[in-house]
C-alpha cells in the first residue's frame, strides 16, 4: 500500500541515460533515478532540480553524493553534519553545574563559571550575578539555561570595562578546521538567547594571542523572548591557531564593553587588545535588573546550521571533567583515601575519571576550621586546608597535607569533608 505524501521514484525515471529530470515532471521535494547511469535527482523548494549521487560505473556503488542543497524539512545537509563531535562546545545545552549545583554566584572582575566551561566576567563599576535555570525555550528538548543577572547598573561604561560570556575550545578540538592556512573551514554558530533589553548583541573569536579577531552581530529584537540565533563566519586564513592543549579559539558573547575591547563587525581583523564586543554592542549591565539568558549553543564546521547535538548525560560530564573535577562538597562527604608519609606528612590519591587537560591543574577549595579531617581507626586529624596536590599518574593526582604531628609513617586512613562548605575541585581551565 502506497504511503500518503509519497510518489514512487518509478514515476519520473526513464532508461535513456540523457533523460534528466526537469522541473516541470518533477514535484518539489521528491526525488528521481536515472536507471542507465544510477544518478539521483532531488528537487529543492525553490523549483531548481539538483544532481545529489551520481553512480560509478565499473564498481556499482555510488561514488559522489552532494549534500550542499538537500534539504530534508527544514534542515539543510552540509559539511558540518558530522555524527562525531558536530559541536565543538562543551556542555552547549547548559546541564553541567559541578562547582555550583544550580546556586546563584556573584559575578565580578575575575572569571567564574556558574556552569561547566563557560565563563563569566563582570569588569564594569556594576554588579552582577549568575546561576544555571530551567528557563529555556518551548519545544527545542532543552532543560536548562544559564542566566546573568545585573544588579547595580553602570550605564556609562569607560574605554577598559566589559562584561562576558565565553567558552575557550582548546586546540586539539579545533585543529581540523585549519584556521590560520589557505583551507580554514567556514563555522557556524548557532544559539538561543533571551534578554529583557533588546537590541544589537555580537559574537566575537579570537585565537590565543588576542591578536586575531572576528566579531558578527545579532539582533534580539523582543524583550523576555526565546529567539534562535545563527551566525556564520568564513575562517580565518591568517594569524596563528593553536593546535595543541592550549587555547584554540575563544568564542565570546558580549554583554557590553567600552572602547578598548571593541571590534568592527563583519571582518577578520589585527587586534591589539581582546575583542569582547562589537562597536554596535548593547550594554545590558546599563539596566539594573536587566537578565541575558541563552542555552542551545552549538559551534559546527559548515554554512549552515543544523539540529543542536544532544550528548548523554554522562559523556557530557566527562567532556567537561578534563577541564574541572570536583572531587568533594558538603559535609561527612568520604571522597579519597590516602596514608601517612610520615609523622608530619599525609597524602592521598585522588583517581580521575579522564585525563585531565594540563599536567599542572590547580587545587581549588574553600578553607575554614576543621573543614577536613583525616580518619586512622577513630582518631581524627582535622585540618583548615590541603597544602597542595602534585600529578602521580596520567589519571590521578596527590593530595598532601603537611604540617601535622603525632602519627605514625604507614598507616592508612580515610579523609572526609567536615562542613557544609567544604569544597575542593580540580581546575584546568584554559
Amino acid at each position: 500500500m502506497a504511503q500518503t505524501g509519497f510518489t514512487p521514484i518509478s514515476n519520473y525515471y526513464s532508461a535513456t541515460a540523457t533523460n534528466v529530470p526537469t522541473a516541470g515532471n518533477l514535484v518539489a521535494g521528491e526525488l528521481a533515478i536515472n536507471t542507465a547511469d544510477g544518478k539521483i535527482f532531488y528537487k529543492d523548494s525553490s523549483g531548481v532540480v539538483q544532481t545529489i549521487a551520481s553512480k560509478s560505473a565499473t564498481a556499482g556503488t555510488y561514488s559522489s553524493i552532494t549534500t550542499s542543497n538537500l534539504t530534508i524539512g527544514t534542515t539543510q545537509l552540509g559539511a558540518g553534519n558530522a555524527s562525531i563531535m558536530k559541536n565543538r562546545i562543551i556542555n552547549g545545552a547548559m546541564v553541567i553545574d559541578q562547582r555550583n549545583a544550580g546556586a546563584s554566584i556573584a559575578v565580578a572582575d575575575s572569571n567564574v563559571y556558574p556552569i561547566d566551561r563557560f565563563l563569566f566576567r563582570n569588569a564594569t563599576d556594576g554588579t552582577a550575578t549568575a546561576q544555571q535555570s530551567s528557563t529555556v525555550p518551548t519545544g527545542g528538548g532543552f532543560v536548562n539555561s544559564v542566566v546573568y543577572t545585573v544588579g547595580t547598573a553602570d550605564a556609562s561604561l569607560a574605554a577598559g570595562q566589559y562584561a562576558r560570556i565565553a567558552q575557550v575550545i582548546e586546540g586539539y578540538n579545533f585543529a581540523d578546521l585549519q584556521w590560520g592556512t589557505a583551507s580554514a573551514k567556514t563555522i557556524t554558530i548557532s544559539f538561543w538567547v533571551r534578554s529583557s533589553v533588546t537590541g544589537t548583541y555580537s559574537v566575537t573569536l579570537y585565537n590565543s594571542a588576542a591578536d586575531r579577531g572576528y566579531a558578527a552581530n545579532y539582533t534580539i529584537s523582543a524583550a523576555n523572548t526565546w529567539e534562535q540565533k545563527t551566525v556564520t563566519i568564513a575562517g580565518d586564513t591568517s594569524g596563528t591557531w593553536l593546535t595543541t592543549n592550549g587555547k584554540g579559539v575563544t568564542v565570546n558573547f558580549g554583554l557590553g564593553s567600552g572602547t578598548d575591547y571593541q571590534l568592527s563587525a563583519g571582518s577578520w581583523t589585527a587586534t591589539s587588545n581582546i575583542p569582547l564586543a562589537s562597536t554596535t554592542q548593547t550594554n545590558l549591565m546599563a539596566t539594573a535588573g536587566a537578565t541575558f539568558y541563552i542555552t542551545g549553543v552549538q559551534l559546527e564546521v559548515g554554512s549552515s546550521a543544523t539540529g543542536f547535538e544532544y550528548r548523554q548525560y554522562g559523556n557530557e560530564l566527562l567532556l567537561c571533567q578534563r577541564y574541572f573535577f570536583l572531587a568533594t562538597t558538603g559535609a561527612d562527604q568520604e571522597f579519597v583515601n590516602g596514608f601517612f608519609y610520615s609523622a608530619t606528612e599525609y597524602d592521598a590519591v585522588l583517581q580521575l575519571p579522564v585525563t585531565l587537560r594540563t599536567t599542572s591543574p590547580t587545587l581549588v577549595q574553600t578553607t575554614g576550621t576543621d573543614y577536613y579531617n583525616v580518619n586512622k581507626s577513630g582518631t581524627l586529624c582535622r585540618f583548615t586546608a590541603w597544602s597542595g596536590i602534585a600529578r602521580k599518574g596520567p589519571n590521578s593526582l596527590l593530595l598532601y597535607l603537611i604540617g601535622i604531628s603525632g602519627y605514625t609513617a604507614g598507616y592508612a586512613a580515610s579523609t572526609y569533608s567536615n562542613n557544609a562548605s567544604a569544597f575542593v575541585g580540580i581546575s584546568a581551565e584554559l
